[in-house]
């Protein structure tokens, strides 16, 4: 079962400012989300929230996965630092 991948505006917006080389590991890691959703126990972020995380080098991908319409919402990228800031 393959999710279909949607991104915030913001979050289109915030991938011109990273670096070239971190860009192509960050698509690829997105990719590979989209075809083989990881465990949705490992990944969920603590908390009373419907947000889940991967980590891909110094960056975190935060996102949300709408199963009733096999969705999966880009909500956040950034530096593990300040991710998590304004959630």
């Amino acid at each position: 079962m393959t999710y279909q991948i949607e991104f915030r505006p913001a979050v289109l917006k915030s991938l011109k400012r990273f670096p070239k080389k971190d860009l192509v590991r960050i698509r690829k890691i997105i990719e590979e989300l989209g075809q083989n959703l990881p465990e949705p126990s490992t990944t969920k972020m603590k908390g009373n929230n419907s947000f889940h995380k991967i980590r891909t080098g110094n960056y975190r991908i935060i996102y949300e996965i709408h199963d009733f319409r096999l969705v999966i919402l880009i909500v956040k990228i950034g530096h593990r630092k300040d991710v998590y800031k304004d959630l």
